[in-house]
C-alpha cells in the first residue's frame, strides 16, 4: 500500500518529535543522578575554593573538623542530605533547633564556604553539596582517609524541628539504633564505620549522665564500662557537675583520624553508650572484630564508602529541589 506525501511527511514528523521527546528524557536523567565532578564545567573552582574555607577552620580550631562531618550526617538523616538542618529562620520550628541536633555546629563555616563559591559561581552549587565536600574535607585534615564525593544534590524546602524527631542517639539501644540506620538504606557496617566518626571530636558531660549515674539496667553505671574508665569518667563528669565540660569520645586518640574508637570499644573504653553497644550485638560486634584482627579489612577504604553511601541518602536532583543562594535561608 503506497503512503500519501502528506501522511509521509506527519511520520516522519513523529518520528523527529518521539527522538527529541526520549533524548530530552534521557538528558534530564542523566542531569539527576549525583556524579563525582558534577561542578567540573559549571563551576570549575567550586570544590577547591570549600576545601580552602575548611582548610582555614581546622587551622584556627580542629575541632572544627569533627562538627563539620558531624553537621553532615545530621543533616543526611533527616530529610536526606538536603542543607535543611542549616536553615534558620529565627523560629523555634527550624530544623536545626530539634533536640536531637543539640551541640551541632559548622554553621558560619558552611556559610562562609557558599559565599566564597556565591562570589564565583552564583545560583549553581548547592548548600547540601557544600556540605558533603566540607565533610569530606575535614576528614582528611584529621589524617583520614581521601575520597571522591559525588555532587549533584540540589536544597530542600522544608525545614521543620518534628521531622527531626526520629535522630539516632547517644542512649539509644542497639536494636534501635540498627533500626534507625536500616530506614535509612543502612547496614550493620554502615552503623559501625559511621558511628566510629567518633574517633575525632569531643562530646559533653550532659550526654554522659545516664551511663555514668542512671543507667537503665543497674540503676547505676554501665558495666560495660572498663572499671578503671569508670573512675576517669566520673572524676572528669562527677553527679551534679558542670554539664558542658567537655571529653574526647576516642580516648587516647581523640585530633586523629584512625581506628582507636574501635579497640575502646572491644575494650570496654568507649566513651559513648551508644558506641559500647555496638560490642553487645553480635553483628555488629563481628564488623568491629573484622577491622582488628590479623587480617583485618581496610577500615579508611570501608569509612569513605559508607560516607558516599549516606550521602545519596534522600537526596533531591534534577529539577526537584533548589539552590539556595544563602544557606540559612529559602530563595
Amino acid at each position: 500500500m503506497m503512503i500519501q506525501p502528506e501522511m509521509e511527511r506527519c511520520l516522519i514528523l513523529m518520528n523527529i518529535v518521539v527522538l527529541m521527546i526520549s533524548c530530552c528524557s534521557a538528558s534530564h536523567h542523566e542531569g539527576g543522578k549525583l556524579r563525582v565532578g558534577f561542578y567540573a564545567k559549571s563551576c570549575p573552582k567550586a570544590e577547591s575554593i570549600v576545601r580552602g574555607v575548611v582548610q582555614q577552620a581546622v587551622a584556627a580550631d580542629q575541632n572544627n573538623a569533627p562538627v563539620l562531618l558531624r553537621l553532615h550526617f545530621h543533616d543526611c538523616f533527616v530529610q536526606g542530605c538536603d542543607g535543611s538542618i542549616l536553615i534558620d529562620k529565627g523560629s523555634a520550628t527550624d530544623e536545626k533547633h530539634a533536640f536531637g541536633h543539640q551541640g551541632v555546629g559548622g554553621f558560619d563555616v558552611i556559610e562562609r564556604a557558599k559565599a566564597e563559591v556565591e562570589a564565583v559561581c552564583p545560583g549553581l552549587v548547592s548548600c547540601a553539596d557544600i556540605l558533603a565536600l566540607a565533610a569530606r574535607d575535614a576528614v582528611a585534615l584529621a589524617k583520614g582517609p581521601r575520597y571522591e564525593v559525588e555532587t549533584g544534590r540540589r536544597d530542600g524546602v522544608v525545614s521543620d524541628v518534628r521531622l527531626a524527631d526520629n535522630m539516632p542517639d547517644v542512649a539509644d539501644s542497639i536494636h534501635n539504633l540498627r533500626a534507625k540506620f536500616s530506614r535509612k538504606g543502612l547496614s550493620d557496617k554502615d552503623l559501625v564505620l559511621l558511628s566510629a566518626a567518633h574517633t575525632i571530636g569531643t562530646t559533653a558531660c550532659f550526654f554522659m549522665t545516664q551511663r555514668l549515674y542512671q543507667f537503665p539496667a543497674t540503676g547505676g553505671s554501665d558495666p560495660s564500662i572498663n572499671p578503671d574508665f569508670l573512675q576517669e569518667l566520673k572524676s572528669t563528669c562527677p553527679r551534679n557537675g558542670d554539664a558542658n565540660v567537655r571529653l574526647p569520645m576516642d580516648r587516647g586518640s581523640a585530633e586523629t583520624f584512625d581506628n582507636q574508637i574501635l579497640k575502646n570499644i572491644r575494650s570496654g573504653f568507649a566513651v559513648l553508650q551508644s558506641d559500647a553497644s555496638l560490642y553487645q550485638d553480635k553483628a555488629t560486634k563481628g564488623v568491629i572484630d573484622s577491622y582488628l584482627g590479623p587480617r583485618s579489612s581496610s577500615f579508611e577504604a570501608d569509612f569513605a564508602a559508607s560516607m558516599v553511601k549516606m550521602g545519596r541518602i534522600g537526596v533531591l536532583t534534577g529539577s526537584r529541589g533548589t539552590i539556595r543562594r544563602v544557606c540559612s535561608s529559602f530563595n
